[in-house]
């Protein structure tokens, strides 16, 4: 059954990658966008990463990488323009449709979770189960067809741009930093102010590394590994506080720093574009207070409840 899902992943990986190389060569064509090529070589790049990752050497795999990062600093990555959507049109769907188009959304989330809660094995290839499953629902409701899912599919790539990437170069890079020993550096800078054998501290200093953390890395994923090794086990978990519950509350306070910070570009900077805001921090700022609120709260949820 183990096996079963990990080809399933790798199917879903591979499918990435298919729309992917679609989308450059949608670029390629696209004379109107000025870096065309550049652009278009991004994502072609891109799309064999996802492919053929497991296939390919990892220097080769190093190289792509690299190339992806060349191309982006000599700047000649450009994001296609679209045609804007009628406002007319949109207003007539939203009121013919009204919360169906919450349905597909909602069962990403529904989907993924009983699949992975009913079959264990199913965890790393779920949230790809649900998304097929989302597609068709949305099709059905929306009485799409494939080609339509497919170039909305390419707008959405195309909109985020190199910012879509970022979430996996993050995540890498934690795994890097854990590996490196940042962990073991911030355990000896945060054992210099808390105090010994206060769990209320080591409790401050665990929520709020994650939030700072998760805010420079923009990825709570990324920021866990690096905070939990070095605040986590010895200011917290050392002091009998439940793995579980602590390193559960832990990976949703970095959320509340995701909510900060404009390195969530998939979550801050891309809505601002997508909506036109004039404040490119807009969707920050609105988002501050609640991210406070809920700094406050994941402190004492762990203080009281992981101990």
């Amino acid at each position: 059954m183990e096996t079963f899902f990990n080809n399933l992943l790798e199917f879903f990986f591979i499918l990435i990658g298919l729309q992917l190389i679609y989308t450059a060569y949608k670029v390629f064509i696209n004379k109107s966008n000025t870096k065309h090529v550049g652009s278009a070589l991004f994502w072609l790049d891109l799309g064999i990463l996802f492919m053929l990752g497991k296939f390919i050497p990892p220097m080769v795999s190093g190289l792509l990488v690299v190339l992806l990062g060349v191309i982006s600093l000599f700047r000649q990555f450009e994001i296609s323009q679209f045609k804007p959507f009628k406002q007319e049109k949109l207003e007539n769907d939203a009121k013919r449709f009204g919360n169906k188009i919450f349905i597909p959304v909602l069962s990403l989330a529904v989907i993924s979770v009983l699949l992975a809660m009913t079959i264990k094995e199913s965890s790393t290839s779920a949230i790809g189960v649900a998304a097929i499953v989302g597609v068709i629902l949305a099709m059905a409701i929306f009485k799409s067809k494939p080609k339509e899912v497919i170039e909305e599919s390419d707008r959405m790539i195309q909109t985020m741009g190199t910012s879509g990437i970022l979430p996996q170069l993050l995540a890498a890079l934690g795994a890097i930093f854990t590996i490196a020993g940042v962990g073991d550096v911030i355990s000896q800078l945060i054992g210099g102010f808390v105090p010994e054998g206060n769990r209320l501290a080591g409790v401050i200093a665990y929520v709020l590394g994650m939030v700072v953390f998760t805010m420079i890395m923009g990825n709570g994923f990324a920021a866990f590994t690096v905070i939990t090794a070095g605040v986590g086990l010895p200011f917290v978990i050392a002091q009998g506080a439940d793995p579980a519950i602590a390193g559960a509350l832990a990976l949703t306070a970095g959320y509340c720093g995701t909510l900060l910070t404009p390195m969530a570009a998939n979550f801050n900077v891309l809505p601002a574009s997508l909506l036109e805001m004039k404040n490119p921090n807009g969707v920050i700022k609105e988002q501050v207070p609640v991210a406070v609120l809920m700094i406050i709260v994941h402190i004492a949820l762990m203080y009281f409840w992981a101990f």
